[in-house]
């Protein structure tokens, strides 16, 4: 596994988001935390290039996103394109959601 940057100025917004979350976000959160997904270890609001992202796993180089109903206009759908396109150059797997309390 090799080392991904980050932008250091995102690790406060992360403590920030973390402390308001979503329902679905806690919810799933319920079920990652402690390795409880079949031994993987996820970070939760992880800073990851200049994105964020809702939950990560190193072991599995994978991103998983909860999306509310922000993402749903024109220009949030191209940005998140864009963004996915660059998460992917970093060699992780991007699972992407729609959040049912929207």
């Amino acid at each position: 596994m090799h080392f991904l940057p980050y932008d250091k100025n995102l690790k406060d917004f992360s403590r920030e988001l973390r402390t308001h979350s979503t329902l679905s976000e806690v919810l799933l959160w319920q079920k990652l935390k402690g390795s409880q997904f079949r031994g993987y270890a996820f970070n939760r609001q992880k800073p990851l290039g200049h994105f964020m992202v809702d939950f990560y796993s190193k072991k599995l180089q994978l991103v998983i996103e909860i999306d509310g109903d922000s993402h749903f206009y024109p220009e949030s759908v191209v940005q998140d394109q864009k963004r996915q396109l660059i998460l992917e150059k970093m060699d992780l797997f991007l699972l992407r959601f729609l959040d049912r309390d929207v």
